[in-house]
């Protein structure tokens, strides 16, 4: 049985990411809404980026696709925390934060998708090296729906319907 200790480094990256995937919900939300929520993006960046740094630790010989995503990922993050803290939002910065920020959360949720195609017995009988019909579709459809996501939160939180909500 497979068990998440977050004793052990697989543990505290996966609780990690879970955190930071249950953030990227209402933080997305709000952006949506033309909103802030301080709470939930501290919260979303904070873990997005431990999630993305820590999965640096693990062993590996050369580069993996996990540190490209995980590269990109960071970058993302290091720009919407740019956008947020040390930009304050302003201008374009209310812009570029949304897309980085919501762009980061998709990069959660497509390495989810493909450790749920790894780890779920069903999933894995279904696209058992990642290159079927099954874990393509499931890919693009979230594709999709957080590019959809995206311009939506670009237009409603970068064109400053409103200032910053506290959450």
């Amino acid at each position: 049985m497979f068990v998440l200790d977050p004793t052990t480094l697989v543990g505290f990256h996966t609780w990690l990411s879970v955190i930071a995937i249950v953030a990227g919900v209402p933080m997305t939300g709000a952006l949506l809404k033309g909103h802030l929520s301080r709470h939930w993006n501290g919260t979303f960046l904070s873990t997005a980026f431990a999630t993305s740094a820590t999965g640096y630790a693990f062993p590996f010989s050369g580069v993996l696709p996990s540190h490209i995503v995980g590269g990109i990922s960071l970058v993302l993050i290091v720009v919407a925390g740019l956008g947020l803290y040390v930009f304050g939002l302003r201008g374009a910065w209310r812009r570029i934060y949304a897309i980085t920020a919501v762009l980061s959360f998709y990069l959660l949720i497509f390495v989810l998708i493909a450790q749920l195609f790894l780890k779920v017995t069903v999933l894995h009988d279904m696209a058992p090296t990642q290159s079927e019909p099954p874990f393509a579709i499931a890919q693009g459809i979230a594709l999709a729906i957080f590019l959809a996501l995206t311009v939506l939160a670009a237009r409603r939180f970068g064109n400053g319907m409103s200032l910053a909500r506290p959450a």
